[in-house]
């Protein structure tokens, strides 16, 4: 879900959807968006011929156009830094080549809408030549604002997953005018991200800050067993600078594997802009001191006033070691959208 500071913008997990498709007659256009490279099981068939795991159009006969597309909506909006076509598992069957075209569009267009917006879609990756089997990657050198693209394939064949790596740009004035009461400042779909991390053997701490419920313990920010006398920690950036209310620690399915205790400081540096991370010389200010956790347990804290203070980052410490499922900081921005 993250490369290079960026996250899978795309995702369906994050929210994103396929929205139409000019031909999804061997595999639907959902999987594009589905996590892990897709699998391939032998033998397994359907009244259209053989099961896959991506997307996969019919072979193109006589006249129309050159090449089929997919338009997908963005789960959080942001700009595009690059994009990963795998064509995991396509070998004799993937397309020859692609390209993919970006649109800033409001609210939530109906497919006959999507249709006459071609022109609204500006190119972002040229059409290149794809290899079966792999992960294509490109770069975009774009930075527009973008909700939706179209994935163009030439002429025809199977895409396992599309990827769209970037930085979040959430819309805040619809944020503060639609939530009521306190927000969770440091959720992805609000432009927090992990910045640095002590480990992160088993699962990677974006987990943390993802929409939902945890759905296992898979589903977190997981560390190896310490051997030493040390703690291990996580830096996050906020999606807006801001005042901390309350914290939400969520330990949902970690039982033999939780934190013995936790703890979190912030710091205030509106200077450091995308994925820079605070020295350990910053002004950082204790929030939450050390909480001894339970396992399995939504932990919830208020912070006291005097400690209600603009953090733009915060500092997890967990004590020595183990596995949190979520991380939620509701409080309010306090810089002007």
């Amino acid at each position: 879900m993250m490369r290079d500071g960026c996250i899978d913008l795309a995702a369906a997990r994050v929210g994103g959807r396929a929205l139409l498709a000019s031909d999804e007659f061997f595999a639907p256009k959902e999987n594009l968006l589905e996590p892990g490279r897709g699998v391939f099981l032998e033998g397994k068939y359907t009244d259209r011929g053989k099961w896959m795991d991506g997307w996969e159009t019919r072979r193109r006969r006589g006249p129309g156009p050159d090449h089929d597309w997919c338009i997908i909506r963005l789960g959080i909006p942001g700009v595009i830094r690059a994009v990963t076509v795998d064509t995991n598992h396509f070998r004799g069957n993937h397309p020859v080549a692609c390209s993919l075209h970006a649109a800033e569009l409001r609210g939530a267009p109906t497919a006959q809408r999507l249709r006459a917006l071609g022109h609204a879609f500006v190119e972002l990756v040229p059409r290149s030549p794809l290899t079966g089997h792999a992960e294509n990657d490109f770069l975009t050198g774009s930075d527009a604002r973008c909700t939706h693209v179209r994935l163009n394939i030439y002429p025809d064949g199977g895409i396992a997953r599309l990827r769209v790596w970037g930085e979040a740009r959430p819309d805040w004035r619809r944020i503060t005018s639609t939530e009521r009461g306190a927000i969770d400042l440091v959720a992805v779909e609000h432009g927090g991200l992990p910045l640095a991390t002590s480990d992160q053997f088993f699962s990677e701490p974006l987990n943390l800050i993802m929409p939902g419920r945890p759905r296992d313990m898979a589903d977190g920010w997981e560390t190896r067993r310490r051997r030493d006398r040390g703690h291990d920690w996580v830096v996050l950036r906020l999606g807006r600078r801001g005042v901390i209310e309350r914290i939400e620690l969520n330990t949902t399915h970690f039982k033999g594997n939780f934190p013995e205790s936790a703890g979190l400081k912030g710091c205030d540096a509106p200077a450091l802009r995308g994925v820079a991370t605070p020295l350990d010389t910053a002004d950082w200010r204790e929030l939450l001191p050390r909480a001894k956790l339970r396992a399995d347990t939504r932990h919830r804290f208020v912070l006291r006033r005097p400690t209600r203070v603009p953090v733009t980052h915060v500092r997890l410490n967990i004590f020595p070691d183990g596995g949190v499922a979520r991380l939620r900081l509701w409080g309010r921005p306090v810089d002007p959208v």
